[in-house]
């Protein structure tokens, strides 16, 4: 399997990973009486500060899979895997150092890393846009 396809499965896994984990918590607080279970919104704002932040952190891959999974999916299918094999585990690596740093921490410096990874995802993005257009 080429690096592209490896890093889309990666970040698929990971976005179920988050959601698995909401689901197992979510699960425990249920089965302990914590909390209804139609109590629960999609935001998690009537849980922990964690909670509210995974539900954001699995958002914002469920968010980035369309623009990031679709070029990667794209450039196999043309048979330009060259443009995104490179960088294709840096991106995954980016998607991921972003939702443990949103898992831990509010903080302006934990905000503006994660931003961080996020803009290497965009710029990564942004270049395999350009060069498979051009391709």
């Amino acid at each position: 399997m080429s690096p592209s396809l490896l890093a889309l499965l990666g970040f698929i896994t990971w976005t179920l990973l988050l959601l698995l984990l909401m689901e197992a918590i979510r699960s425990q607080l249920v089965l302990s009486g914590k909390v209804a279970a139609n109590g629960f919104n999609p935001e998690n704002s009537n849980l922990s500060p964690f909670m509210q932040r995974l539900a954001r952190a699995h958002a914002n891959c469920l968010e980035g899979l369309p623009v990031f999974g679709g070029l990667l999916l794209l450039a196999v299918v043309a048979g330009q895997a060259e443009v995104t094999d490179p960088l294709a585990y840096g991106l995954l690596a980016a998607r991921i150092v972003q939702s443990v740093i949103h898992l831990a921490s509010l903080s302006a410096a934990a905000v503006t890393a994660r931003f961080a990874a996020f803009g290497v995802q965009l710029g990564i993005a942004l270049y395999w846009a350009v060069a498979l257009l051009l391709a």
